[in-house]
């Protein structure tokens, strides 16, 4: 099951943060009574900070994750067209022009990310190129436009680092109860509340998968964007060869767990286009 790009890294930003407050309270820096205010105010340092390291190392982890070639200079009429298509959209929705790359992948997939709206990467692979037709492209960029435009990277960050804040702080609150093994518990209760974490992050990516596939049509018509979607599902039940941690914004949806799924059924996003839904 694929996970937005946040949740992967957060996991990891936990388990740092556990171990960070642990020896700054071992130091005295942070009273192991520490009013809650404090102490809130400590989560929300490491909290706030450990997801925008995320967002910061997007662009980055997503080119060595999927192995991306940025499109410095069109090599051919393929991304001639690419770039050129990514440019009329970001005029279109006000953006500045995003960096576009193709990744080595056979599967019908395509993300965007990156820190700001005006420096964000968009990336296709090689395996949508090959299935879908021209108009069926150009709306899957228009939908990867769209959650430029939307400002949805930096939203999950900031949701996340709110839910990263309280993760720690009621986990450290509930730990400090404990007199023996209280930093496993630590670590053990940060895991378990950043699971109800991530299950509200992929909610409320679901979303914007809505919204995205809206500005999609909009930028490309709805017809388009609907065939798109409705070209994938001929690929539903195939192993996924993306990186797990690389679906932050793609299109193609799906998992087995509906609480944690970052997109809603291709079937529904396809009747909602279609004004059935």
């Amino acid at each position: 099951m694929r996970i937005l790009l946040f949740l992967i890294t957060n996991v990891a930003v936990l388990a740092m943060a556990a171990i960070a407050m642990s020896v700054l309270t071992a130091l005295g820096f942070i009273p192991q009574d520490a009013p809650y205010v404090q102490l809130l105010i400590w989560c929300a340092l490491f909290g706030f900070g450990g997801s925008f390291i995320s967002l910061a190392l997007s662009k980055w982890v997503a080119k060595r994750s999927t192995k991306a070639r940025v499109i410095e200079s069109p090599q051919n009429d393929v991304e001639r067209w690419l770039v050129d298509t990514v440019k009329r959209q970001a005029d279109r929705v006000g953006v500045g022009m995003p960096e576009v790359a193709i990744f080595p992948s056979a599967e019908p997939n395509a993300f965007a990310t990156g820190m700001f709206r005006n420096k964000a990467l968009v990336a296709v692979s090689v395996g949508l190129l090959n299935s879908m037709n021209k108009d069926q492209v150009e709306a899957v960029l228009g939908h990867e436009m769209a959650h430029v435009a939307n400002g949805d990277m930096i939203t999950l960050t900031l949701i996340q680092g709110v839910l990263n804040t309280f993760v720690i702080f009621i986990a450290r609150i509930i730990a400090s109860q404990f007199d023996r093994g209280r930093f496993m518990i630590y670590i053990a209760l940060q895991m378990a509340f950043g699971i109800l974490a991530s299950m509200v992050i992929a909610w409320f990516s679901r979303r914007r998968e809505f919204r995205a596939d809206a500005g999609g049509a909009e930028l490309e018509g709805a017809p388009a964007m609907a065939s798109a979607l409705d070209r994938l599902r001929s690929f539903q039940g195939q192993p996924s060869q993306m990186p797990e941690n690389m679906a932050a914004f793609g299109i193609r949806g799906g998992g087995l767990n509906k609480l944690l799924s970052t997109h809603p059924p291709l079937e529904e996003r396809i009747a909602r286009l279609q004004g059935q839904g």
